[in-house]
C-alpha cells in the first residue's frame, strides 16, 4: 500500500548528510545518512548526485519495509555552501529538477540548527564549527543573515580560523617576534613534536596533513583554561564575534529589546567551553539583556523537517510528534 509523505527533509553539511521522510502526521517514515554536500569541490550536479544517492537509500529502505512512498509533497533542504540567497535560489531550482517532491525550498544549513532549537521560527542561531555563521528568522518569514564565506565577508572565528590564529601566535612566540605563550609548547606537543619549528616544517612538507590543523582548536581552549593570556584572548575574541553577530541579527529583526532565544550550535560552541560560555553570557547580557542563550543539541535534520512542516501548514500535533521522535532517538 502506498504512503503519501508530507516532507522530504535534508540536512547536508560538509561532512555528512541526513535525510528523513516525514508523514503527514509528523511521523518519521524512513531516514538515511550519507556523505557531505560539497558543490565547491565537485560541482553542483555531482554534489546533487551524491545527495540523490542518500535520498534514494531512504526511499529504498521504505520499500524494503513495505511502506512504498507514492509521493512527497515538499522538499525542505538545508544545505552547506548555500551561503547567499542567489545560491539558495539556484540550488532550489536544481533540486526541484530532480523531481523529489512537488515543491522545493533550499536554505543555508544554519537555518536547520535554528529551527531545531525553537518551538516556533523565531530567534537567532550562531553556529561555530569549521567556520562561523549566524541567521535569524521570524514567523512572518523575515530573516537576518550574513554572507559567511570567510575573511572577504568579514568573518573571524570558526574552528579552522582559531587554529590558524593559534599557530600564528605560537610561531611568533617561539622565534621572538611575539609575546610568550604556552601555545608554542602545547600545539606541537599535540602531534608529539617538541617545537613550533618542527610543527611548521611538518605541516609545510605534508608530513602532517593540513586538514589535521583543526585538531588544534581544542588545544587552544585547553591552554586558555590553564590561564595562558594569549589563548584566553583568542577565546574572548570568539565570544565577542558570537555576540556581535547575534546582536546584529537580533537588531535587524527588532528583537534586541525583546525576550528571544539565541541558540549556539556547531562543534566549537556545543563543546561547552566554560570560559567561552561565560564571556558570551556577560557580553550578550550587556547588549541584549532579555536574550535567552541555549545550546542546540537536537539534530539539524529535525530543523529541516520542521521548516518543511511549517511550509505545508502542518498542525502543532505533527510538529510535537516529530520532536518526540528525535528526543528519543540516539544521535
Amino acid at each position: 500500500m502506498g504512503v503519501n509523505a508530507s516532507v522530504l527533509a535534508i540536512d547536508a553539511g560538509n561532512s555528512k548528510t541526513d535525510v528523513a521522510v516525514i508523514g503527514t502526521d509528523g511521523a518519521v517514515l524512513v531516514s538515511s545518512r550519507g556523505p557531505g554536500f560539497q558543490p565547491p569541490k565537485v560541482g553542483v550536479e555531482a554534489a546533487l548526485d551524491v545527495l540523490g544517492s542518500t535520498v534514494g537509500e531512504a526511499l529504498a529502505t521504505a520499500r524494503a519495509q513495505g511502506a512504498a512512498i507514492d509521493s512527497v509533497g515538499h522538499v525542505s533542504a538545508c544545505l552547506a555552501n548555500a551561503d547567499l540567497p542567489v545560491e539558495e535560489r539556484e540550488l532550489t531550482a536544481a533540486l526541484h529538477a530532480r523531481e523529489w517532491g512537488r515543491t522545493t525550498e533550499v536554505r543555508n544549513d544554519t537555518f536547520a540548527i535554528l529551527r531545531a532549537g525553537v518551538d516556533e521560527p523565531r530567534g537567532v542561531a550562531v553556529v561555530c564549527g569549521a567556520g562561523i555563521n549566524c541567521v535569524g528568522m521570524l514567523p512572518d518569514g523575515r530573516t537576518a543573515r550574513f554572507p559567511a564565506i570567510g575573511k572577504i565577508s568579514g568573518d573571524w572565528g570558526g574552528g579552522s580560523g582559531l587554529a590558524e590564529e593559534a599557530l600564528w601566535f605560537a610561531a611568533r612566540a617561539e622565534d621572538g617576534r611575539g609575546e610568550p605563550t604556552a601555545l608554542a609548547r602545547t600545539l606541537p606537543a599535540h602531534f608529539g613534536l617538541d617545537s613550533m619549528y618542527a610543527l611548521i616544517e611538518a605541516l609545510h612538507l605534508g608530513h602532517i596533513a593540513s586538514a589535521r590543523k583543526h585538531e588544534l582548536t581544542p588545544v587552544l581552549f585547553a591552554t586558555g583554561a590553564q590561564g595562558d593570556p594569549v589563548a584566553r584572548s583568542l577565546v574572548h575574541r570568539l565570544a565577542e564575534e558570537v555576540v556581535a553577530m547575534s546582536t546584529v541579527a537580533l537588531g535587524r529583526l527588532e528583537l534586541l529589546d525583546e525576550e528571544a532565544p539565541v541558540l549556539l550550535g556547531g562543534s566549537v560552541l556545543a563543546a561547552r567551553h566554560p570560559e567561552l560560555e561565560e564571556h558570551i553570557g556577560k557580553l550578550l547580557a550587556a547588549r541584549a539583556p532579555k536574550a535567552v542563550i541555549e545550546v542546540v543539541t537536537a539534530p539539524p535534520v529535525l530543523g529541516a523537517a520542521l521548516l518543511g512542516l511549517d511550509h505545508v501548514g502542518a498542525p502543532a500535533e505533527a510538529r510535537a510528534r516529530l520532536r518526540a521522535h528525535y528526543a528519543r532517538t540516539p544521535r
